[in-house]
């Protein structure tokens, strides 16, 4: 296809959002000092540090990408002085849930209009069951959530719906109470809370689809440097994956096999990626990554791979307008329910942009090669994974694409639109 640009050389993304969520809150609850560096430095994962320290722990930004962190203790958490604002950061709300409901005081959580649109009664209802009062909007299923915690007891619970949110939360209240906490998950999500909390001390063990994490008396502090996010990288890996002849390497990039699921679409779809340098850094599996670019060809997602790239969905959707064929991707309803309808926004954008698609219930479908012709702007509907995703369309196919709200990228990616930019051929 002519008119885009060939991407050639190299870039860095920033930390990875979840470990970076991770390590500030679990730093928060350990006995003693933490170093975190790679932290992203953003406006979501800030809202955690800002969790934290509402509850006494002292976090100290060293520089933008790196935390120290003095952890108050499990049983040392003071009550917080005011309300608790989580922003967007539906990672900062539902797991910190998990922290607070352990804690014998008062918590409230609100965050931004889009927060309070998102659904909480998956969290909300095993964290009543194991002793927490917490109430919310709209029959407790709602932010603002007021939670009062303490008393805990272990539960088994299956959760209908895989959530490494739901997870985590269940996972760290477990450390609360009298007894262990398993999680059934229905397909296995990405396993960082398990993968930091044992590094941490803690006594967390699979058995198949179950998790268990048992009581704890203390946390041990970490010292670790935060891989770069693999969900940020989609956007590059895309842009190069659909210019024939582009070549791009991604530095230091997590490539947890609960995480890299984009990867192995992309290459059924025929992009050629290889892993480079592979090592491990906390606990995580980092490498370069390398992408060369080629005519690509439709892939189905099927609902098993869902839980490791959800949040990749959107830019897969780009790849697939470059493709040969019909790209169907099914079993991804928690899409729903995102910062945005992530099915419902990237339908309406790409349909804009002249792409034939639709959706399902529970996913969508794309045609391509797409004949692109803008006819209007498109609505990032708030959501930064749209926003990103309708640039890397514009940039690959090289026509001038209008997002609505794109401030919102910096909830995760600072410097993106910058960096995108910056590669040419």
């Amino acid at each position: 296809m002519s008119g885009g640009t060939v991407i050639r050389g190299e870039v860095a993304v920033p930390g990875d959002k979840s470990i970076s969520h991770r390590a500030a809150m679990f730093a928060g609850l350990a006995t003693g000092e933490s170093r975190v560096r790679g932290f992203l430095h953003a406006e979501d994962t800030l809202r955690s540090v800002a969790l934290m320290r509402a509850l006494g722990a002292r976090v100290e930004v060293i520089r933008p990408d790196e935390l120290r962190v003095e952890g108050r203790g499990l049983r040392a958490l003071s009550e917080p002085p005011d309300v608790i604002d989580a922003g967007n950061s539906g990672t900062t709300i539902r797991i910190g849930a998990g922290i607070l409901a352990g804690q014998p005081f008062l918590s409230v959580v609100t965050g931004d209009p889009y927060l309070r649109r998102r659904p909480m009664g998956r969290v909300i209802r095993p964290l009543a069951e194991m002793g927490a009062e917490i109430r919310g909007r709209a029959g407790d299923t709602l932010p603002p959530l007021c939670i009062r915690g303490g008393s805990l007891k272990g539960i088994r619970h299956e959760m209908p719906v895989a959530s490494a949110q739901v997870k985590s939360a269940l996972l760290l209240a477990a450390l609360f109470a009298d007894s262990p906490v398993t999680v059934v998950e229905p397909l296995r999500s990405r396993d960082h809370t398990e993968r930091m909390l044992s590094s941490m001390g803690a006594k967390v063990g699979r058995d198949g689809n179950a998790v268990t994490a048992a009581p704890a008396a203390r946390l041990d502090p970490v010292d670790i440097t935060v891989p770069g996010d693999i969900s940020s990288a989609a956007f590059f890996l895309v842009l190069a994956a659909v210019r024939r002849g582009s070549s791009l390497t991604v530095r230091g990039v997590g490539v947890n096999p609960f995480r890299a699921g984009v990867v192995e679409v992309l290459r059924r779809m025929g992009a050629d990626i290889r892993y480079e340098g592979e090592r491990f850094s906390g606990g995580e599996p980092v490498a370069d990554v390398l992408v060369r670019g080629e005519e690509l060809a439709a892939a189905s997602v099927a609902p098993g791979e869902i839980p490791g790239l959800i949040d990749e969905v959107p830019a897969l959707c780009v790849a697939a307008a470059f493709a040969s064929g019909r790209t169907e991707i099914r079993g991804a309803e928690e899409l729903r329910v995102k910062e945005s309808d992530r099915i419902g926004a990237m339908v309406s954008a790409l349909s804009t942009l002249g792409v034939v698609c639709g959706e399902y219930p529970d996913g969508m479908w794309v045609e391509g090669p797409a004949r692109f012709h803008p006819t209007g702007p498109c609505d990032s509907r708030g959501d930064h994974r749209i926003a990103m995703s309708l640039l890397v369309l514009g940039k690959a196919a090289g026509i001038p694409v209008k997002v609505n709200d794109t401030a919102c990228i910096d909830t995760s990616f600072p410097g993106f639109q910058a960096t995108l930019a910056g590669l040419s051929d």
